[in-house]
């Protein structure tokens, strides 16, 4: 047989209706209490057997069949028949009024729950799209970056010769090629302007949610940095747009290919120069970023004195304790046949004072070592950032400020040819391909120092662990070449997130776990190095003591190591 709970009635209970009688009524109140008392016993009842969540399932539609019964019964009910007596706010009231506070809050609970489970789907279902959408770029880019550097150009000078030559099949398969490798790099740039969008959007948006610190400003930067590239992504799609009309035309045989021809030479010739201005703009951030860095010095020669100092406290603590043993030994010998009363008091101040020394030269011993190897720690940093920045300027000045305009002069060459302003010449594509061939070696050596970094990453985990991360087993070599393979997969445990830690770990507060033992001299030169990779004061929108303060937090320790790993990647 089903139970109440599963299969509830459709019609008020009987304690319901005698409630709602005696209301009616205006009975006395002798009757109304014991009508409350009995109906709140029996709802406790029925909720203490089926609990919370059945209860409010069966009040509710309890109500709803009252409801709807309430227009057909308000002109053809008999007065003092049941069904009049029952409305839906004396129900409600029954409940408020019989119901425990627990009861009333969980279902508060629920409503708010589902309310909250409503709006979350939107959101996971954004992110997850933007999830696939990065992963489905990042598997395109590998063959983009082939068919830019050695498709396209092989078709454009296919292209010219069967144009020099007349061969018109040649001119229709190398246009037909073209037209493939024109599509190719459309698809992977219009993907890249959504996915480069809505990173944009994410990260202003958290930046809006933390006006200052460095979540600010690391969302800030990305944010505008992402924005950049999704307008520059939608101007190259253009380009590419125009490209595959222009090869379209020539497989087709229309007669306003030359005019397409223009077209797509202006789009080459604008794109090409406007990522060429911006790579010459990446290369000037990273150059006075390196600056920065240099001036600070290497940090052996700044902190010499204080290394120096520090050996010497040391070394008199040594000497303190040496000391102070030989005036124990002398109080010892100088008793020997005398009565302990005599002797002892003064030997056990003598050994007190040496467990005094004694731990006094242990901490001044344990400071130089920290502070060596502090100083260690902070050249090497040092010169990784320094090394980083070169990187960036060499890579941004053959890819972007060689690379690029090379392509915008084939570009240029391109329409003015079809312009008829100049005959048929190879120079165009020759220039393009130049240009592509230097993006396309930047984009191999980029890909290459990514899956060095991945097989790294699986095959040896514990070369830049964090140290209080526990042991991580490594992959195997075939597991670890698949995950190098992975190419939409960021490193998450590489050199540079390895250096980031390391300069947090210097620069933070005494109030941060491992930091205290720090000496202030070092402090003070780690976090000029912050101000020097862009980190400092006035890029998180704080005051320089609001600005110690957060790397004085551990709750911060997180946003931090992100913002300087960042900082150690950008110009």
């Amino acid at each position: 047989m089903s139970t109440p709970v599963q299969h509830p009635s459709t019609r008020p209970s009987v304690a319901t209706l005698a409630s709602a009688r005696q209301r009616r009524q205006g009975g006395g109140s002798g009757a109304q209490n014991a009508s409350g008392t009995s109906a709140e016993a029996a709802f406790l009842q029925f909720q203490s057997a089926v609990g919370n969540r059945a209860a409010t399932a069966a009040v509710q539609r309890v109500r709803n069949a009252t409801a709807e019964r309430a227009p057909e019964s308000a002109g053809s009910s008999r007065p003092g028949s049941p069904d009049s007596f029952v409305t839906a706010r004396e129900t409600e009231s029954f409940v408020t009024a019989s119901a425990p506070e627990s009861f009333v809050t969980a279902r508060e609970t629920e409503t708010a729950d589902g309310a909250a489970a409503g709006a979350r789907p939107v959101d996971d279902l954004a992110k997850r799209a933007a999830e696939l959408m990065d992963r489905f770029k990042k598997n395109l880019d590998p063959v983009d970056n082939a068919v830019k550097g050695a498709q396209t150009p092989t078709s454009a000078g296919l292209g010219q010769a069967a144009t020099a030559s007349g061969n018109g099949a040649l001119k229709h398969d190398a246009a037909a090629s073209g037209t493939s490798a024109g599509a190719w790099n459309l698809l992977t740039e219009v993907t890249g302007v959504v996915v480069n969008a809505y990173d944009s959007l994410k990260n202003l948006k958290d930046a809006r949610r933390n006006r200052t610190g460095a979540g600010h400003h690391t969302a800030s930067r990305k944010g505008r940095t992402k924005g950049a590239d999704a307008v520059v992504g939608t101007a190259s799609s253009g380009g590419y747009g125009a490209a595959v009309a222009k090869e379209a035309t020539k497989v087709q045989g229309a007669a306003d290919a030359a005019t397409a021809a223009e077209v797509s030479g202006v789009f080459s010739a604008v794109t090409g120069l406007w990522k060429g201005a911006r790579a010459a703009g990446k290369v000037g951030g990273a150059t006075r970023k390196y600056k920065r860095i240099k001036r600070l010095g290497d940090p052996g020669a700044v902190h010499a004195e204080l290394l120096v100092r520090l050996q010497e406290e040391a070394n008199r603590a040594e000497q303190r304790v040496d000391e102070a043993f030989e005036r124990l030994n002398a109080i010892t010998e100088a008793g020997q046949g005398r009565p302990p009363r005599e002797w002892y008091p003064a030997a056990e101040a003598a050994f007190d004072a040496l467990r005094e020394e004694y731990e006094r030269a242990g901490r001044a011993t344990a400071a130089h070592q920290r502070a060596v190897q502090d100083t260690e720690t902070l050249g090497e940093t040092q010169k990784y950032a320094k090394k980083k920045q070169i990187a960036k300027i060499g890579k941004e000045t053959v890819g972007g400020v060689v690379g690029e305009p090379a392509k915008a002069a084939g570009g240029i060459v391109a329409a003015v040819t079809a312009a008829g302003v100049l005959g048929s010449n190879p120079g165009g594509w020759i220039a393009a391909a130049v240009g592509a061939g230097l993006i396309l070696g930047v984009a191999g050596y980029k890909a290459g120092r990514a899956v060095t970094k991945r097989y790294e990453e699986a095959r040896h985990p514990e070369r830049w662990a964090a140290e209080d991360e526990g042991p991580v087993e490594a992959k195997s070599r075939t597991d670890s070449l698949k995950h190098s393979l992975k190419v939409w997969k960021k490193v998450s445990k590489g050199e540079r997130q390895a250096m980031a830690r390391k300069i947090y770990g210097l620069a933070a507060g005494p109030g941060v776990p491992g930091s205290a033992d720090t000496t202030p001299e070092l402090r003070q030169s780690a976090r000029e190095l912050l101000v020097a990779l862009k980190a400092g004061p006035e890029q998180h929108k704080l005051a320089p003591e609001a600005w110690a303060a957060t790397l004085d937090d551990p709750e911060q320790r997180a946003a931090w190591v992100k913002e300087i790993a960042e900082q150690l990647a950008s110009g």
